[in-house]
């Protein structure tokens, strides 16, 4: 039986990337911790640093609304779940708007999101270089989809005298326009190779938001976006407890009552690209997450089950990871030890046994992988990936973004793009540890991630 629960709710897209999304999203995430609105934030898709950005504004973690990895009655639950005695769940979509799996669908888009949450939207357009045509482009994005679910427009890099020009036209067709951001330095977020950079390495970053909120204050419609996000329909959420391994009724131990075993999570500069979802859910079985880092730790946290090596930009500080040649040993000795060792991406290339810098330099690294990895010119891989067995099992859900490649991704299972016909070999997957570049999403196979924690043998044989 559903239950039907009250959700002021938002989602701020874009008909591409770049066009301002992340800007607009925290700017406004700042407004409203200044009106006292608590909030909660989602990313849609499998983003890592948009979240980080949120957090840093509000304090909280943000989390990842994604419908590739969630069914929808899941994707309504975690949004319930999570935006729980807020006033106000402020989304950011990903890419285009209606950008989805294979890049001919819109199945796992912001839009997806929106129809399955019932989700007023509010289109960010950049208008630098535009002007009528910008009302064209609103009206293909409102028409490709009758249920479009966009309600308002936001214009970016647009002065006030051309936005004046061009609201009436946008009003006549059905939407309102709630704002123009000029071409301003608070409006800059730097990025790289992989995106945008981390917030804690922009200088100066709680002033430049604070600065970007000063700015949008005067050229939003900052309570108007307020009452958009309080029509929102009630949210209808699948009734029963929340699971806990898949498919049973979370038990109290589950429910992180009681503690089963200490796994360590690597988080620094270098390491801290996490699906926020994956490491409460592990804490839900029982886990002590206890937090380390590579870059400035010389010895690992006592009692350890388990080390979680996430994604992040080990390539950027190869010269302090291999120096700090005693976390070096200390992960070369739990291996030896029996602890287990989940690592993904970055974390995956920091167990090689060299690691080719952003400069061109090679170091070498923990040598748990017998190989090297080395930057390539384009992205190696990149989306959505089912993840299978040697026997043709589905073991999980994952997605893969990186600059570098290995001279042995690893051949235990099998990298399935949906909707294409591409597929490849990957990941290291042994008793003791699994490894690869693709970052897993554990509640898409929560039973074969805790067989490989809790003991079993994992191979996939």
């Amino acid at each position: 039986m559903k239950k039907e629960k009250n959700v002021p709710r938002i989602l701020f897209a874009a008909p591409a990337s770049g066009s301002g999304k992340t800007v607009v999203t925290c700017g406004v995430l700042e407004l409203l911790k200044r009106r006292e609105i608590s909030c909660v934030s989602y990313k849609c898709g499998p983003d890592y640093i948009d979240p980080m950005f949120h957090r840093y504004v509000l304090g909280i973690p943000g989390y990842n609304l994604d419908s590739f990895f969630l069914d929808p009655d899941e994707v309504r639950r975690l949004l319930a779940e999570k935006a729980g005695r807020q006033k106000m769940a402020v989304m950011e979509g990903a890419m285009g708007y209606y950008d989805g799996v294979a890049g001919s669908t819109s199945h796992a888009s912001a839009y997806e999101v929106a129809r399955i949450t019932d989700t007023p939207v509010v289109l960010i357009v950049d208008g630098k270089k535009s002007s009528l045509s910008l009302v064209a482009v609103i009206q293909g994005f409102l028409e490709y989809e009758r249920d479009s679910h966009i309600c308002g427009v936001i214009f970016n890099r647009t002065s006030s005298v051309m936005a004046e020009r061009l609201g009436p036209l946008v009003e006549r067709l059905g939407v309102r326009v709630y704002g123009a951001i000029p071409v301003c330095p608070e409006a800059e977020l730097e990025s790289r190779h992989l995106g945008l950079t981390l917030p804690g390495e922009q200088k100066r970053l709680q002033e430049n938001i604070e600065a970007l909120a000063d700015r949008l204050e005067s050229c939003l419609d900052v309570d108007g976006l307020v009452e958009l996000a309080k029509s929102a329909a009630l949210l209808p959420v699948g009734g029963g407890r929340q699971q806990g391994r898949e498919g049973q009724p979370e038990t109290k131990e589950q429910s992180g009552t009681k503690i089963i075993r200490r796994i360590a999570i690597a988080r620094d500069e270098a390491f801290c690209f996490y699906y926020q979802e994956n490491l409460e859910w592990l804490e839900r079985e029982g886990w002590e997450l206890i937090d380390f880092s590579p870059l400035h730790d010389s010895w690992l946290p006592c009692g350890l089950s388990a080390i979680l090596l996430g994604g992040g930009y080990p390539e950027l500080y190869a010269r302090e990871l291999s120096e700090n040649t005693s976390m070096l040993e200390e992960i070369r000795k739990a291996r030896r030890q029996g602890v287990k060792i989940l690592a993904e991406c970055g974390g995956f290339l920091y167990l090689h046994q060299k690691l080719e810098s952003m400069d061109g330099s090679v170091y070498p690294m923990a040598g748990l992988i017998e190989a090297e990895a080395y930057r390539t010119e384009k992205l190696s891989r990149f989306g959505y990936v089912v993840l299978y067995d040697r026997k043709g099992r589905r073991v999980a859900k994952g997605h893969e973004f990186h600059y570098w490649d290995s001279t042995c991704p690893g051949s235990c299972l099998k990298a399935v793009k949906p909707l294409s016909t591409r597929s490849w070999d990957c990941m290291h997957v042994e008793e003791r540890m699994i490894a690869g570049f693709p970052h897993l999403y554990y509640k898409s196979n929560p039973d074969w991630i805790l067989e490989f924690l809790e003991g079993g043998n994992n191979s996939g044989n």
